[in-house]
Formats: C-alpha cells, structure tokens, sequence
C-alpha cells in the first residue's frame, strides 16, 4: 500500500453480526453470500464468517468459487449463476456446487462423464424473470432425468426474491409461484430449500418448507432504516395506517457495518475569491483554505458523498476527479492528516443517503484500488 487510502475491515463485527442473525432465525443451512470479494470486504472475513455459524457460501460465478477453493477447501460453495459446461469438470475436481435453471441444461449435462460427482442446485424463477425453471413439467422432466445419474446429486433447490415483502402482495404471489411451479416434485425428498434474502429473512415470517437461507448485507452489518414517511405524520415503531392500509416498516436488527474508509490528507493551500478549484467546476466565493485527497472517482468517491471529516470538523467535497478529490479545510488542517470517509462520525447509512445509492451498490462502488486492512 503505497498511499495512505485504504477500507478497514473489522472482522469481529462480522463474526458477531453472523452469530446474532444464526441465534435469531433457526435454520439448518445458513448461506454466506460472498460474491464480488465479499461484498469488497475480502475473502478474508470469510473465517469470522464460518465462526459465527455460516456453513454454506454462495458466489457469482466459477471464477469467483475457485478463488474461495484456494484457502478454504472443505466449506461447500454454490455458484449462483449457470457454468458453461465445458468448465463441469472444474466443479467435479474440486466439489462446487452448480446451479441449474433449465431442461436443456440437464439434458447435456447427464451425458457428461463425472469422476467424483457434483451436487445440484435446481433454480425457479418465482417472478424476477432472470433466471430458473418456470415450468412445472420440465421441472419434473429434469428431477427425472437428474435422479437416474448416480453422479449427480439433487442437494438443493431455491428461488430469488423481486421484492422485501413489505407491504407488497407480489411476495406471496412468488411464493404461490414456487410452490406451483415444484408440485410436480416431492421437496421432502430435497436437503436444502432455501428462498429467503437478508431482507425477506428479517421482516417476514418463516416459510414453513424451507430450511437453508441465504443472507449477504446482514453480515456485513447492514439490516434496514425506518422509511421518512413526510414530517406530518407521526411514524410508529412498527405499523402505521395510511389509507386504510396497514404499513410495515423495515426491520432494524442490532448489527454493526464492518467496513470503514480513510485517507489523508495529500497537500494543502489557500485560494483566493473568483479562482476555480478542479476542472473549473467550483468558483470560491471568497478566500478559502483546501486539502486534495488521494481517493477519487475511480476508487468509488465522488462529489455524491458531500463532505468528509478531517480534525473533527466536516468538510465539504469541492471537486472530484480520478484519482483526487478536493475539500474545503480550516487554515489548521495539514499534510498527513487523517480523513475519514466512511466510519464513526459519517455512518454508512448516512453515506448511503447522501449518495442515493443503497448499501448493495455502495459496497460494490469502493473499486479494489483502496487497500484493504483488517482488524
């Protein structure tokens, strides 16, 4: 790390956020999804994870599956996106499990000659329209067929959630859509059913048949917020009748985020009145001091972010380019100087709500440029 920016990661609140989550909602599989290097926290955490009581990991895509094979060789990993078959052996070699979401898929892939054997996944599209069985007859079709291949094991099978299930009935539809779409098959006869999400886990009651669920955001520290439903209206803490509806609010369970983000500060001077600061996007309106950061846009930090916090002061962000970003400082402020951009002091709610982008695509926006240190 040859500048001082980097994201700190504080594996113990990944361990504690995963216990509480597993002492609080009774499954038998607790899926860790950690995709895109764990949500950018790094493969690391994925032994605070495992600690705290994950004991299954789902990632994107086979890339993603082998890269977690290298340092942990025993935990079973599912890959959440179909595999070119060319690349099954892979997952026989070193026991990744494949989704399928369609007959043809199945069709090829018994005629495959497997060493080892490969465990299944089966998809259905329950309603997001991306991937998965949508037919109940060509479900069958494929238990069928999966079922007469002694190398192929049917260990799972699962949907993806469009909506929270708050105050929505298109949630119960997808449920109605899954059981419908599995009527042909007997699901008793599956390990592993597993439909639910962080946010489908926390804020809806148990489905009855399933027992594996998959969460990401919930370990990484981030559960929800009470909506802002207009200053007139007095907010309750759990439901509130608007228009003769009952509405649920998010719940907000006691988790820690893990992830801060800090740099310093790179050099320091004054400006007088009417200069442009930047590629002349800021006009100072009078003589002002600033400080230029060695974070910018392409690590994930931009003028969205409004302001950081340097000497206990918040400052606002005056201009971003590629690889800087300038602030405006006290005459106090120096060259080394700490600035926080994520942590105690500026939330990653607060961070969120400032950039307008939830927490699933901030995570993702902080590009692998920015060390990473734990602790």
């Amino acid at each position: 790390m040859y500048r001082n920016t980097y994201a700190l990661i504080d594996t113990k609140k990944i361990y504690e956020n995963v216990k509480y989550v597993v002492n609080n909602y009774q499954y038998d599989y607790y899926i860790g999804v950690v995709k895109n290097n764990a949500y950018n926290h790094g493969i690391n955490t994925i032994n605070s994870m495992i600690k705290g009581g994950i004991n299954y990991l789902a990632v994107s895509s086979l890339d993603e599956a082998l890269q977690i094979r290298k340092a942990y060789s025993k935990i079973p990993v599912l890959v959440l996106e179909p595999i070119d078959l060319k690349y099954i052996d892979q997952c026989d070699y070193y026991n990744i499990t494949v989704t399928v979401e369609n007959l043809k898929y199945v069709k090829e892939l018994v005629e495959i000659k497997l060493n080892k054997g490969i465990n299944i996944h089966f998809k259905v599209d329950s309603g997001m329209n991306r991937l998965g069985f949508n037919n109940a007859t060509e479900l069958k079709q494929a238990y069928d067929l999966l079922n007469k291949n002694k190398k192929l094991n049917l260990e799972g099978i699962y949907s993806h959630f469009a909506t929270s299930g708050l105050n929505d009935e298109y949630y119960k539809n997808q449920i109605e859509t899954f059981k419908k779409t599995t009527s042909t098959i007997d699901l008793a006869k599956i390990p592993m059913i597993h439909l639910d999400r962080s946010i489908t886990l926390i804020n809806n009651e148990k489905i009855p048949f399933c027992n594996a669920c998959r969460f990401g955001m919930l370990m990484y520290g981030v559960s929800g917020k009470k909506p802002v439903l207009g200053r007139k209206q007095k907010l309750k803490d759990s439901v509130k009748k608007i228009l003769g509806k009952e509405i649920k609010y998010p719940a907000v369970l006691p988790l820690n985020p893990a992830f801060e983000l800090y740099t310093e500060v790179m050099s320091v001077r004054k400006v007088k009145s009417g200069e442009y600061i930047g590629y002349a996007t800021y006009k100072a309106e009078t003589d002002i001091y600033i400080a230029t950061l060695p974070i910018g846009y392409a690590d994930g930090v931009d003028l969205s972010f409004k302001y950081v916090f340097i000497n206990g002061n918040y400052c606002e962000i005056l201009a971003d380019t590629m690889d800087m970003i300038i602030v405006k400082v006290s005459p106090k402020v120096k060259i080394g100087d700490k600035v926080e951009i994520i942590g105690k002091n500026i939330p990653l709610l607060k961070v969120c709500e400032n950039t307008r982008l939830n927490s699933y695509h901030l995570f993702n926006k902080i590009t692998n440029r920015v060390a990473r240190k734990y602790k």
